[in-house]
């Protein structure tokens, strides 16, 4: 894994997130504690169009850039979007499955890192 790779994806995504009115980003540094990516990027929208929307942004942007997605699940639905670029992991909840899940909670080990320290 190609660490400043992936720093360049996720400031990409969270711009694209934030371009679309993204609500409490939160970036998890989990490259120490687990193989499965870099950075886990958690961000809220207040409903189904406003993350699909989120989603959509973050696919464009991350794919001008020639990062391909792997996998994206729960799109449809919307009430938490898992897009899979490889290095870096977007989830993008509604409020309510937000808390039910709280990532933040289950990935603690992680670093929770600001936008500035990537």
């Amino acid at each position: 894994m190609d660490i400043n790779n992936s720093k360049t994806m996720a400031k990409l995504a969270i711009q694209a997130l934030e371009d679309k009115k993204a609500e409490d980003v939160r970036i998890i540094d989990i490259s120490e504690i687990s193989i499965l990516a870099d950075y886990f990027l958690i961000a809220t929208g207040n409903n189904q169009s406003q993350i699909q929307a989120m989603a959509d942004n973050v696919q464009d942007a991350l794919g001008r850039a020639g990062y391909e997605m792997k996998q994206v699940e729960g799109y449809r639905t919307a009430n938490w979007v898992l897009m899979d670029f490889g290095d870096v992991i977007v989830h993008i909840f509604d409020k309510e499955n937000r808390l039910f899940y709280n990532l933040e909670r289950i990935w603690r080990d992680g670093k929770t890192i600001s936008l500035s320290e990537l």
